[in-house]
């Protein structure tokens, strides 16, 4: 098979590209999707909240999908769905699986990587225990309860403060089950802050910070875990610790852009994200690949996943074409008291949107943006938190050789 363009993923980000590449004049466009059905994530995300920056109204996830769906149906976007990318090669060659169609390859002129992210498990925590039946994660109780309609326990034990894992607090209990403690390891939440009230303190749930678990009991099944203070190098505190009488573990401790697929086709991560380095046309480093959505970096919002995509799209769209981009690139850098900054490069002057995370809670403080040694952007934010990603419009005025993005706290309060 040969396509113009070929998108790896059918969730918010892949639909969304789909569609750009479409309306940007390309035709030969192809959605891979390895799921049932298009979609991704939203599905089980029964949950309101989507759509209020794309669509300017709150949405559950999956009407927030359907509404893609159907625009994907109506362009008439060919999609293979239950159908997994096994390989793909620097020349954007595909190996792909599926039970109707077998074994195939897919000659790409361009790709679009979409594949979404995953969740972090236990083996990646270290905890001390035996392996019980009840440890979830955060997203795999979430589709047991909203798709498969099971209820994973009776008393829960959520450990990380992770979107998931709040809202899915909320969900637990409204079905009846008993959340009787979230620890969270930092000293801050890593979920939205409207998850914290809307989910955890409206339902009077317990959140201690600073708290982690450090022994999980039971043997055939969960029947408890100790939990203890940790210091300020995340360390548990000797005689802090204290038993909670739980059948289940969820897990909400971070997600993992997904980018197997992009290592073997030679796509170069950056490391303070897990995923591909991209300039603000989404194009990664490796010719005729791009990326977009939480395969580049995790989004606490669908809206700007969806934002990045229809970038993505359109700048595969142009590739396809023949078009040039123009300009030199720009490092974008980040500065003081900011984890990392997303695009890493942008090309020319003109207005570019820039996402980036704190390394930690600030307030009252100045979310900066210099073009070389010239300051170009400036707002004072009330709070900035890890948990919330923040985004920024700049308008460059000249082609600057690098941005950089800082978080500033001033000596005295200003106006």
């Amino acid at each position: 098979m040969k396509r113009n363009i070929v998108i790896i993923g059918g969730g918010p980000a892949g639909m969304a590209a789909a569609i750009a590449a479409k309306e940007n004049g390309v035709d030969g466009v192809l959605i891979i999707e390895r799921g049932e059905r298009l979609g991704g994530i939203l599905p089980q995300c029964i949950h309101n909240g989507f759509g209020l920056h794309h669509f300017e109204e709150e949405l559950t996830g999956p009407e927030y999908a359907l509404r893609f769906i159907k625009q994907v149906n109506a362009l008439g976007i060919e999609v293979l769905t239950d159908t997994m990318v096994l390989d793909m090669t620097p020349e954007r060659t595909l190996t792909v699986i599926s039970p109707k169609h077998g074994t195939m390859e897919i000659d790409a002129k361009a790709v679009v990587l979409a594949m979404g992210c995953r969740e972090r498990t236990r083996g990646a925590l270290l905890i001390p225990g035996t392996r019980p039946a009840g440890i979830f994660t955060a997203g795999a109780a979430q589709r047991l309860v909203n798709i498969e309609g099971y209820l994973p326990g009776r008393k829960a034990v959520i450990l990380g403060s992770g979107d998931i894992g709040l809202i899915m607090a909320r969900r637990l209990t409204l079905e009846g089950a008993e959340v009787k403690l979230i620890c969270e390891i930092m000293p801050y939440s890593s979920g939205l802050t409207r998850n914290i009230v809307q989910c955890v303190e409206d339902f009077d749930i317990p959140l201690k910070f600073n708290h982690t678990i450090t022994r999980i009991h039971g043997t055939q099944r969960v029947e408890g875990v100790t939990a203890a203070q940790v210091d300020e190098h995340r360390q548990p505190i000797p005689d802090t610790e204290f038993f909670v009488e739980c059948d289940t573990i969820l897990l909400s401790v971070g997600l993992i852009p997904e980018n197997e697929l992009s290592k073997s086709a030679g796509v170069i991560l950056d490391n303070s994200t897990g995923g591909p380095i991209v300039d603000e046309h989404m194009r990664t480093l490796r010719e005729g690949v791009f990326a977009c959505g939480n395969a580049v970096h995790v989004h606490d919002l669908v809206d700007f996943v969806t934002e990045e995509a229809f970038r993505a799209g359109a700048g595969a769209a142009r590739y396809v074409k023949g078009e040039p981009y123009g300009g030199e690139r720009a490092v974008v850098r980040a500065g003081n008291r900011v984890r990392y900054a997303v695009p890493q490069f942008i090309c020319g002057s003109g207005e570019h949107i820039l996402y980036f995370r704190p390394t930690d809670v600030y307030r009252k403080a100045n979310i900066v943006v210099y073009a070389d040694a010239e300051r170009v952007y400036s707002k004072r934010a009330q709070i900035v938190t890890p948990g919330e990603m923040q985004r920024v419009t700049v308008n460059l005025k000249h082609a600057p050789s690098q941005i950089t993005v800082a978080v500033e706290l001033p000596e005295q309060d200003f106006d």
